[in-house]
């Protein structure tokens, strides 16, 4: 059975966009399973997510006709809908590393783990249990410049379509940014910027908040600022002491790093500008 078509559209919006690329999907025998559409009024833009089953004849034809429909300077995505591949990069932390490697070994996680990069070895045995690659990359006695440049060699090996990084403790510089451009997915706490540096959980349970959270979002040169995917939290009071606070922000964590996993690889986020339009299931 031939995977569904995904056909991803942004544009200026205008009138009679959806019977418009309805109507070409209906030339090409195919039919629509699911149609989601947004339009962002503030920049005028039209953003739709089209899901088909049919057997496609050519992709270029089809291609050209929706493009015929569409506003000058349109962007549109056409492909069968399949696993993405990751790449995920790590320090020493390893909640969000093993709930990806558990969800990847049962698949279900909707993509395909192909390795594991970290700048210290200590997830090394660990990965390895998966039968996962691992690579070292130590970023001691050496410069930044040096430590990425490796980074990215071993990264292009895989040409992952994301690169995760699940608790990876190395401010990443806008060059390496931009050469991984839209590829970069982030978890962080959602203290930042109230807590920001060294042991952020301990500088909240110092000022006793009552609610932790996790933010999932793409990596830009703005540190922990890119267009997030998704977020969560949970209320928590006086009885929880840092090891129990620590514990549950952890858990979150994991939940919105394969929750932004999931929508990434089902294609169901897309970019405008500083922020992101998510299309739920």
């Amino acid at each position: 059975m031939q995977n569904p078509t995904l056909i991803l559209i942004q544009c200026k919006d205008a009138v009679g966009l959806v019977a418009g690329i309805s109507n070409v999907v209906a030339k090409h025998e195919l039919n629509i399973i699911t149609m989601r559409e947004y339009v962002d009024e503030e920049s005028n833009k039209f953003f739709v997510r089209v899901v088909c089953s049919g057997m496609l004849g050519s992709e270029e034809t089809l291609m050209q006709d929706l493009m015929l429909q569409l506003p000058e300077n349109s962007t549109v995505s056409l492909s069968p809908a399949q696993r993405k591949k990751i790449v995920v990069l790590v320090t020493k932390e390893h909640h969000c590393l093993a709930d990806i490697l558990v969800r990847n070994y049962f698949n279900t996680l909707q993509a395909e783990v192909l390795a594991v990069v970290g700048n210290y070895e200590t997830l090394k045995e660990f990965t390895e249990k998966f039968d996962i690659p691992y690579h070292y990359l130590s970023h001691e006695n050496i410069s930044k410049e040096e430590f990425e440049d490796k980074l990215a060699e071993a990264l292009n090996i895989y040409q992952a379509d994301y690169i995760i990084l699940a608790k990876f403790m190395r401010i990443l510089s806008p060059g390496f940014v931009k050469q991984f451009k839209g590829k970069l997915i982030n978890i962080h706490h959602s203290f930042l910027p109230a807590f920001i540096g060294a042991n952020p959980y301990k500088q909240a349970h110092d000022r006793g908040v009552k609610i932790i959270g996790a933010t999932a979002h793409f990596v830009t040169d703005d540190l922990d600022e890119g267009p997030i995917i998704v977020q969560n939290t949970k209320t928590i009071d006086h009885s929880y002491d840092l090891h129990r606070m620590k514990t549950a922000g952890k858990e979150i964590e994991k939940a919105v790093l394969s929750r932004a996993i999931q929508l990434l690889t089902e294609d169901r986020v897309m970019l405008n500008g500083n922020k992101t339009i998510v299309f739920k299931s």
